[in-house]
């Protein structure tokens, strides 16, 4: 197997390094502390071609492929996870959603401006009682001949103030349950749609989360994806892709918060000498190196199987737990070995501890990748 990236990957990786090291860095901790929404590094991520990744240059994308994706998704990670999951959200979930499923037509109307980054998607499968089990759903969407009605609510929604485009999963026939359920693309200006506060998170705070509430709003036959009865089938396929981008994402805060607590180690002393040198701090960053190298691995080969075509189910399920869980591990240790300094907000290793819980959770709890990946076994 080669493990060498190609060039253009390389260049890739590099020109999202550079802008979050350099950009992002700036204003983390103001815009993380006054849940400010990244409106001008959106706009710049857009110039450079990172809100339609992977979509095809027909379709206005830059065409790059899944590994590139990961690379460039775990730098702008390691400096600022609530970027990187709005970047996350437009790539793996909107962009690749209609690119994959969407008609000619949809894809015209909505994926150019999508992948251009001139507007950017939420997706809209939670519900109040329909969290880890999405069959559940209890928003409807009834068939009113050349137009369905959409009533219900969304909720923890990311993008969901400052999308333009909702990929929205609703139920049109109850008693098929899951086989009923369609997928449909809404313009958030329509008539009859209202946000509910922007929820006050623990982390990835500058990122806007809202719930969504339909009250009789109508979706034109033609906005529908796929055929009827497709969206529980959508959404399930979608999250897959969906599960690369929370693993990376999860690989980036590992990352960052490693790296910050390997250069704080050598430059920290206790005990007469830095405490690198004490082998309880030593051996600490040591089993964090090993855990990155690991998550990168699965991360890395999720995305090869999807760039060549192949099944992402277990793999993509294998990166999203095991990279969420030691995103997990490795800031806390970070924090451990920062001391009291690793508990100020200005040294970055809390915030990354607090943005790392939420890769356990969203788009598939732990709990959840585990379920897929143990089902599989007995498959095989």
């Amino acid at each position: 197997m080669n493990f060498d990236f190609t060039e253009e990957q390389l260049m890739i990786q590099q020109a999202a390094r550079d802008y979050a090291q350099r950009e992002l860095i700036q204003d983390v901790l103001e815009r993380e502390e006054k849940a400010e929404f990244p409106a001008r590094h959106v706009k710049n991520l857009a110039e450079l071609g990172f809100l339609g990744m992977m979509v095809s240059p027909e379709y206005d994308g830059a065409g790059m492929d899944s590994v590139s994706y990961v690379l460039a998704l775990q730098e702008i990670a390691k400096v600022d996870a609530s970027v990187a999951v709005i970047m996350s959200v437009n790539n793996s979930l909107v962009c690749y959603g209609l690119q994959r499923f969407a008609n000619e037509e949809q894809k015209q109307k909505y994926l150019k401006p999508l992948a251009r980054g001139e507007v950017i998607g939420a997706f809209l499968l939670s519900e109040p009682e329909a969290g880890s089990d999405a069959t559940h759903q209890h928003a409807v969407a009834e068939d009113k001949g050349d137009y369905y009605l959409l009533n219900g609510t969304k909720n923890w929604i990311t993008n969901a103030s400052s999308a333009s485009v909702y990929i929205v999963m609703a139920q049109t026939h109850p008693d098929k349950k899951s086989r009923g359920i369609n997928a449909f693309i809404v313009d958030k200006n329509t008539p009859g749609i209202t946000l509910g506060p922007h929820e006050n998170k623990m982390g990835m705070r500058s990122s806007d989360t809202h719930s969504v509430m339909f009250s009789d709003v109508k979706v034109p036959k033609e906005n529908r994806i796929g055929e009827d009865g497709f969206g529980f089938k959508f959404a399930m396929m979608v999250l897959e892709a969906g599960r690369i981008g929370i693993a990376s994402q999860a690989l980036g805060i590992a990352t960052g918060a490693f790296e910050r607590a390997l250069a704080y180690s050598q430059e920290r002393k206790a005990f007469g000498t830095e405490i690198f040198n004490h082998q309880s701090v030593a051996f600490k960053l040591s089993d964090m190196a090993v855990k990155i190298e690991n998550a990168r691995n699965l991360c890395l080969k999720a995305a090869w199987l999807k760039d060549n075509h192949q099944s992402i189910t277990v793999a993509g399920a294998m990166a999203k737990q095991y990279a969420a869980d030691i995103a997990m591990e490795v800031t806390t240790e970070a924090v451990q070995i920062h001391g009291g300094y690793g508990y100020v907000k200005e040294y970055h290793v809390e915030r990354l501890m607090r943005e790392a819980k939420l890769t356990q959770i969203y788009e598939g709890t732990s709990e959840i990748q585990k379920i897929i990946i143990s089902r599989s076994l007995i498959k095989e």
